[in-house]
């Protein structure tokens, strides 16, 4: 989905980058690369980096696009709200308990290419949007460090 994503991108934004982070678990890699390669766009596939190279990644880009088509608290996003950077998500499975559409990201539907490029382009249209998504979830996850909730571990756990 990320790659036709961009394929669509680049009519409006030529300049448009994709770079796709984290392990191969699905063993899909080779798929991907032709699947990119078929549509003629150029995609930077990082593999699995750590969190000090994912930080540094992240200076390059703008949105964080999440095209998974199930998941829970995906610790990645976590990890790009803390970075900064505005996420677009499809809303499945527990996404929806961690982004608070139109406040801490923007949800799409499962594989709604055209929702997940028309989010995007919303968010490089309007400043003031991306300002507050930004600004919004790293509100949010700043909650979810350890100095922030194990007090109340223990106290769940007396």
């Amino acid at each position: 989905m990320a790659i036709t994503v961009l394929s669509l991108l680049k009519e409006t934004y030529p300049q448009a980058e994709l770079c796709m982070i984290g392990p191969d678990k699905e063993n899909m890699l080779d798929d991907c690369k032709k699947y990119a390669s078929e549509l003629n766009v150029a995609v930077t596939f990082m593999g699995k980096v750590s969190k000090k190279d994912w930080a540094k990644v992240s200076e390059d880009y703008t949105i964080f696009i999440n095209t998974t088509h199930y998941d829970n608290t995906p610790v990645s996003v976590i990890e790009a709200m803390a970075l900064g950077l505005p996420v677009v998500s499809t809303n499945v499975g527990g996404v929806s308990y961690l982004i608070n559409d139109g406040t801490h990201g923007l949800l799409v539907a499962d594989a709604d290419v055209n929702g997940m490029c028309q989010a995007i382009k919303r968010i490089i249209s309007d400043s003031n949007l991306k300002n507050s998504l930004v600004l919004n979830a790293r509100e949010l996850v700043e909650k979810f460090d350890w100095k922030s909730i194990k007090n109340k571990w223990h106290d769940v756990l007396k």
